[in-house]
């Protein structure tokens, strides 16, 4: 899910969407209005599923889509090299992720772990 909210309100540390992948904002620039245009805003961000930065340059004013970005426990039901199947502490729903190594030593089924949620993107914290 996301939501709109404008340019201009956007603050560091928060999020945003850029090329359909929610992105933590990590600096605002905001350039003075000239004499024939706008106060732009330029936004640089990572995104939170693949790491990659990206930035934007949108007038203050313009709208933007802000991801509802939630987290959530999860137990650990099943580990197969490195994919973990996950169970939902509150509506008992089931998924899949694909870990790193270092994310697998330290799960054992039965564990309770946070997860990131958003766009229907899912990842351990």
């Amino acid at each position: 899910m996301k939501e709109q909210t404008e340019v201009g309100k956007l603050k560091e540390g928060r999020y945003v969407v850029v090329e359909d992948e929610p992105c933590r904002i990590v600096s605002i620039a905001t350039s003075k209005p000239g004499k024939h245009g706008a106060a732009k805003s330029r936004i640089d961000c990572i995104g939170i599923f693949d790491g990659v930065k990206r930035s934007i340059v949108q007038p203050v004013s313009a709208k933007t889509y802000v991801p509802i970005v939630e987290r959530k426990m999860a137990q650990v039901i099943s580990i197969a090299g490195t994919t973990v199947q996950l169970m939902d502490v509150k509506d008992f729903d089931m998924f899949e992720l694909n870990v790193t190594e270092e994310q697998v030593a330290g799960l054992e089924p039965g564990k309770e772990i946070p997860y990131i949620s958003s766009l229907g993107k899912k990842k351990l914290e």
